[in-house]
């Protein structure tokens, strides 16, 4: 495999796992309750988010000569797991949706550290755009996990 391809390959591992994160998050929007209004809004932030992060490896894919795979990770891939779909649907309240988001958001970042401790060769920009990415990632956990820490308090 040249290092080309090694790159495209780790980088479309990172637009597998983005679109598990919006499945998740349409799922997420699905079953949450009218009233968590707030909820549907931060998870469509969430979907947008990754959406746009999807684009931008997908222009890195593109230049490098790669296509973007579609889809979402199977076994043997990055990271499995966006969601416990059994925790989502056996539950229903905010605080069992929120845990079952931030296990979702650690599996992203467990994603990206492993693109990033790759073998893959990567320019500073590639390798700064996944930190970066990454880092939006870490707030969106951290802004899932300190409501999840509320809604535990609240109980």
């Amino acid at each position: 495999m040249t290092h080309l391809e090694e790159l495209s390959s780790t980088l479309n591992d990172l637009v597998l796992i983005h679109n598990d994160r919006i499945e998740g998050y349409v799922k997420s929007i699905e079953i949450v309750d009218q009233k968590d209004a707030d909820l549907k809004m931060l998870f469509a932030k969430m979907i947008s988010n990754s959406r746009g992060h999807i684009s931008e490896l997908g222009e890195l894919i593109h230049e490098i000569g790669g296509e973007i795979e579609n889809g979402t990770t199977t076994s043997g891939k990055v990271f499995r797991t966006w969601m416990s779909v059994k925790s989502v649907f056996s539950a229903d309240d905010r605080t069992s949706i929120l845990e079952s988001c931030e296990e979702g958001e650690d599996a992203a970042l467990k994603a990206y550290d492993t693109a990033l401790a790759s073998d893959a060769e990567m320019s500073a920009d590639v390798r700064q755009m996944l930190m970066e990415q990454k880092s939006s990632i870490k707030t969106d956990h951290d802004q899932i996990k300190k409501l999840r820490d509320l809604h535990k308090s609240l109980a």
